[in-house]
């Protein structure tokens, strides 16, 4: 009996990260589930089921790969944006945190000990910008003679 469960997995893809997060999404739906008597949220979590089943079952390994990946990439975006946040929040009373006008990259730049125009070269494109610093915390992009907040 357990040849026969081997050889009908060999060869099928298995468990991922994506496989991971949508049990998850499942098994809160099935708990949601459970206490809201709702029947198109019954319908999701079979059709979801269905899904995690077929993935995990498949023989087509490359296809599921790069959903995977396409998951990761989702995942890793989002989780850099949170962290980015956390560090400018982190780094608020000593650093400067601006996006280059021309490239658009971001700058952690120094907070200045003195007030005014302050110079800043981007070290991607080698623009200068020009910075007002009015207070320690409040900073101003000035290019072109333009002010940008």
């Amino acid at each position: 009996m357990i040849n026969r469960i081997y050889r009908f997995l060999k060869g099928r893809y298995g468990i991922d990260e994506l496989y991971r997060f949508m049990f998850y999404i499942y098994f809160i739906l099935v708990v949601i589930d459970f206490f809201i008597d709702f029947y198109p949220l019954t319908i999701i979590t079979f059709i979801l089921l269905i899904i995690i089943i077929y993935r995990s079952l498949s023989k087509n390994i490359s296809k599921r790969q790069k959903e995977n990946q396409l998951y990761l990439n989702i995942k890793n975006k989002i989780k850099n944006n949170f962290y980015d946040v956390k560090k400018k929040y982190n780094y608020r009373k000593t650093k400067i945190y601006k996006k280059c006008p021309k490239c658009k990259k971001t700058l952690r730049l120094d907070l200045p000990s003195k007030r005014g125009i302050n110079h800043v070269t981007c070290p991607n494109c080698k623009k200068k910008i020009t910075m007002l610093v009015l207070r320690k915390q409040k900073v101003e992009v000035i290019t072109n003679k333009k002010k940008k907040k």
